[in-house]
């Protein structure tokens, strides 16, 4: 039977329970790397597991995590915390969580008066984070740590989102989440992301990443659409887009797209030739692959793979037949006029009367002929 003032357990792992969140983070193995919250507890805890654990997750549990003098939550470098469940992780005056390692957030309300999440990157260390899931609140949501050189790779994949996001963070990515107004977000961020206001709730969402095309189906045929066509031109040409993340770009395959241009070439000499040209479909797969390279063209040291890197889309191109032109009439040469043609002569009822008239005259006048021969000839006879 336990007393009211007793102290109770707060944190358990596998089957053992423990005093302290930050014990019980000490006690996780290989084999068992999960920290349950067993009730609501005021503690600042810092992610430093036994040597051989690299990676902790935090089960919320419905319970809450009060922050006690600092930060609630601090993940080291080379660590890995991953927060899972319901429940509240509170900083107060504190920030929510200062980040040097990796961390993944799928679940929690997470709340503070100052800047809610810390990150830091130097040279020698990085920091990751990917937040799937759970509810943000503070004035500030994002910020970097005072000795960061870097902020580090941090993508919001889905989420709620009540606060500012300041200018400067090139590296954070939004692929998903909602925001509760595009004010709190830098300009830079409202373009790259192309918020969409939700007319139920008034937040701004992001979908997941995806590429759309207005028209997935396009023709070309015998004019100015009918020319070569080069990456950016098949993008515009069909209106394909990418839903705003910006270390992404689209890209065609560039077979395909030889295969397609070898086609408009065909079709081009057919019209120059003045030959027929039977219509052909070419499919053109175009993929979203994240930037590999920095302005300078170096290789980026922040660079990783996503698991979004590799989605595609497809675009078809149909150009025309086109129709084997007839022959022109020729041209009459210069100089010689054509000559007029003679008309066809009327048959109408007087034109036959007329002829018939003309033919029994010459027969009179041949009977006449003959007649005055004959008495001629008998003149000459008697004479």
């Amino acid at each position: 039977m336990a007393f009211a003032d007793e102290p109770q357990p707060v944190a358990q792992v596998g089957n053992t329970t423990y005093m302290s969140v930050q014990d019980a983070i000490g006690h996780t193995s290989m084999k068992n790397n999960t920290v349950t919250l067993l009730t609501d507890t005021t503690e600042s805890i810092t992610v430093t597991p036994s040597k051989v654990v690299r990676g902790v997750t935090l089960e919320l549990n419905g319970h809450a995590l009060n922050a006690s003098n600092t930060t609630a939550i601090t993940v080291p470098a080379n660590m890995q915390l991953t927060i899972t469940g319901s429940g509240m992780v509170v900083g107060g005056d504190n920030p929510a969580i200062d980040c040097r390692g990796a961390l993944r957030i799928q679940g929690g309300n997470f709340t503070s008066n100052t800047t809610l999440m810390r990150f830091a990157e130097t040279g020698s260390t990085f920091s990751e984070a990917s937040i799937s899931a759970g509810t943000f609140t503070a004035p500030t949501l994002i910020g970097m740590l005072n000795d960061a050189e870097h902020l580090g790779y941090v993508s919001i994949r889905g989420g709620e989102y009540h606060g500012a996001i300041p200018a400067g963070l090139d590296t954070l990515v939004l692929m998903g989440g909602s925001f509760s107004t595009t004010e709190n977000l830098t300009p830079y961020l409202v373009d790259v992301a192309g918020l969409i206001p939700d007319s139920d709730d008034g937040m701004f969402n992001i979908s997941e990443l995806a590429i759309s095309s207005d028209y997935p189906t396009v023709e070309l045929e015998q004019g100015s659409t009918l020319q070569k066509l080069t990456n950016d031109s098949l993008l515009d040409l069909t209106r394909t887009k990418l839903n705003g993340i910006s270390d992404y770009r689209l890209v065609a395959d560039a077979e395909q797209l030889q295969a397609l241009n070898r086609q408009i070439e065909l079709a081009l000499q057919a019209v120059a030739k003045r030959k027929a040209f039977d219509a052909v479909i070419q499919t053109v797969t175009i993929t979203a692959t994240r930037n590999a390279e920095t302005a300078d063209g170096g290789a980026d040291p922040q660079f990783r793979t996503s698991g979004h890197d590799e989605i595609s889309a497809q675009v078809t191109v149909n150009i025309k037949s086109i129709a084997k032109p007839e022959e022109p009439d020729k041209p009459n040469e210069p100089g010689k006029p054509a000559e007029p043609k003679q008309p066809d002569m009327p048959r109408t009822g007087s034109a036959v009367q007329a002829l018939a008239v003309i033919s029994l005259l010459l027969v009179i006048a041949s009977a006449i002929c003959a007649y005055a021969t004959v008495h001629l000839q008998s003149s000459r006879l008697h004479n």
